[in-house]
């Protein structure tokens, strides 16, 4: 996997190792490029100065995508430990010791923590296991919790035959569904935190 764009165009930044299958764990599905270029072209004008939260972060190649497209920090957050080290060795390798930083822990309890510890973000990608029910869990803890700072973008990473214009509106307090982008089998949904 290698960054498609920015200042660290180019940069490969995931090994075969973190794609190989132990036991029970489930296989990666990094985001395509093609994907990340279109997610990138709809965040263009937040992404500068940002602080950038990559949720089930895998190979982390979204995280650094936003950090080479110019977002001040970014959080990666991934529960496998080996996909974690992964991402740790490329933040040293590449040299982003103050700008990116890894949390090896389930989604869930992070984002309850960095509540708690009083962590924002301007712009969450969320992009948990497609066989998984995690986005409708995540839905409701980020529109309740204040970890997306007002005006911030939540972009959420799922199957096109599963979107989420279902969850209406109505159902969230603070998190305002704003549109939906098809790419194949994967589809982009946009919601932005309201005041």
């Amino acid at each position: 996997m290698r960054i498609s764009g920015g200042q660290l165009k180019g940069r490969k930044i995931a090994s075969q190792k973190v794609f190989s299958k132990k036991g029970n764990e489930s296989d990666l599905r990094p985001t395509s490029s093609k994907v990340r270029e279109a997610l990138f072209d709809i965040l263009k004008y937040k992404i500068g100065g940002s602080s950038f939260l990559d949720l089930y972060a895998g190979t982390g190649t979204v995280g650094f995508e936003a950090l080479s497209r110019g977002a001040e920090r970014a959080c990666f957050v991934e529960g496998n430990a080996r996909r974690s080290q992964s991402m740790k060795d490329v933040v040293l390798k590449i040299g982003l010791g103050e700008r990116a930083f890894v949390y090896t822990r389930p989604a869930l309890d992070f984002l309850r923590s960095a509540a708690k510890s009083g962590m924002r973000f301007d712009i969450i990608f969320a992009d948990p296991p497609y066989a998984s029910d995690e986005i409708a869990t995540i839905l409701p803890l980020i529109d309740e919790l204040p970890v997306l700072n007002e005006g911030g973008c939540l972009m959420i990473e799922h199957p096109s035959k599963s979107p989420l214009h279902a969850l209406s509106a109505a159902s969230f307090v603070s998190l305002k569904f704003i549109k939906n982008y098809r790419y194949g089998d994967t589809m982009l949904t946009l919601l932005r935190k309201q005041p």
